[in-house]
C-alpha cells in the first residue's frame, strides 16, 4: 500500500527556523518541503481559490512525483451548502487544471451544523468527473449511515477518516483509496500525537486497504511543527507494518520541528 503522507499546508510562520533554515526565503519554501515530503493538502483554496497561474507555479516548484490535494471552497460547502455545485466544481477544476498530473484528491469539508441531505452529497459527487478522487469530511453525526455509505461508494468517493479528541469519524472503506486527516493528538506538546496512537492508525489503515491501493494522510497539527515530527513517526509506523510511505523529513529535521 502506497501511504502518500505530508501535511496541510506548508506556509506557516512557526515552521520558520524548524523545517525551515532561516536562510531560506518564505518563496522557496514549497520546494523545499517538496524535497522532503511528496503531498501536500492546501487549506488556504477554501478560503480563496488562486489563479490558474498560481497553480502552474505550484507546479513548477515541486518534482514530477508530487501531489497537491485541494480543499474545496467553502463557497460550495458553507455558502451553497453542496446546492448547484456544477458552477464551483467546474471553477474549481478549472483552475487547478495548472497542476496537471500533481492534483490529487479534492476534500469537501463540510460545516459542524450541517446535518445529513443524502441528495445533495449525490448530486456534488456527480458533478465531478470520474477521474477526480473526492474525499468526504462530515461533521455532523447524522452523516454516518448506511445511504450515506452507499452513496460514496457508487460514486468510489472516500470518507475522510477524521481524528481530534473530540470527534473520530468511523473507519469506512468506502473506495478503493483513502484520506486520513490528523487534526489533534493528546500527547505533550500540544497538539503532537504519541507515538502509540500514530502506530495504532497505520495498523488500521493496513487492516483497511490492500497492498497496491493508496491512502492519503495529512496531519493538520501544525502548531509548534508537530505536524511534522509526527508525519516522520507515522511513515515509520507505516513501514513497520508492511506498509510503503512516501518521503518524509530526515530525522535531524523532524526533531528540529517541536520543542521538547
Amino acid at each position: 500500500m502506497a501511504v502518500i503522507v505530508g501535511t496541510s499546508g506548508w506556509q506557516y510562520a512557526d515552521w520558520r527556523g524548524r523545517l525551515y533554515p532561516l536562510g531560506v526565503a518564505q518563496t522557496n519554501w514549497l520546494s523545499f518541503y517538496a524535497e522532503r515530503f511528496q503531498s501536500v493538502e492546501v487549506n488556504n483554496v477554501f478560503y480563496r481559490l488562486p489563479e490558474k497561474s498560481t497553480f502552474k507555479r505550484w507546479f513548477a516548484a515541486t518534482p514530477d512525483d508530487f501531489v497537491f490535494s485541494l480543499k474545496a471552497s467553502r463557497y460550495l460547502t458553507h455558502v451553497l451548502r453542496l446546492s448547484k455545485p456544477a458552477e464551483p466544481v467546474r471553477r474549481l477544476l478549472g483552475r487547478s487544471s495548472g497542476l496537471g498530473h500533481k492534483l490529487g484528491p479534492v476534500l469537501l469539508q463540510l460545516p459542524a451544523n450541517f446535518q445529513a441531505d443524502p441528495p445533495l452529497l449525490a448530486s456534488t459527487l456527480e458533478a465531478f468527473p470520474s477521474d477526480v478522487r473526492v474525499a468526504f469530511e462530515p461533521r455532523h453525526e447524522s452523516w454516518y449511515s448506511d445511504e450515506v455509505a452507499d452513496i460514496l461508494t457508487r460514486h468510489q468517493a472516500a470518507l475522510c477518516l477524521s481524528d481530534t479528541p473530540q470527534r473520530k469519524s468511523p473507519l469506512w472503506r468506502t473506495a478503493d483509496w483513502g484520506y486520513l486527516r490528523l487534526h489533534e493528538g493528546r500527547a505533550s506538546p500540544a497538539p503532537c500525537y504519541g507515538r502509540t496512537a500514530l502506530a495504532n492508525w497505520a495498523a488500521r489503515l493496513a487492516d483497511t486497504w490492500d497492498t497496491d491501493e493508496d491512502v492519503y494522510v495529512y496531519f493538520n497539527n501544525d502548531h509548534g511543527g508537530c505536524a511534522v515530527r509526527d508525519a516522520r513517526r507515522f511513515a515509520l509506523a507505516s513501514a513497520n507494518v508492511g506498509l510503503a510511505p512516501t518521503r518524509v523529513p530526515t530525522s535531524r529535521e523532524a526533531s528540529l520541528t517541536v520543542e521538547a
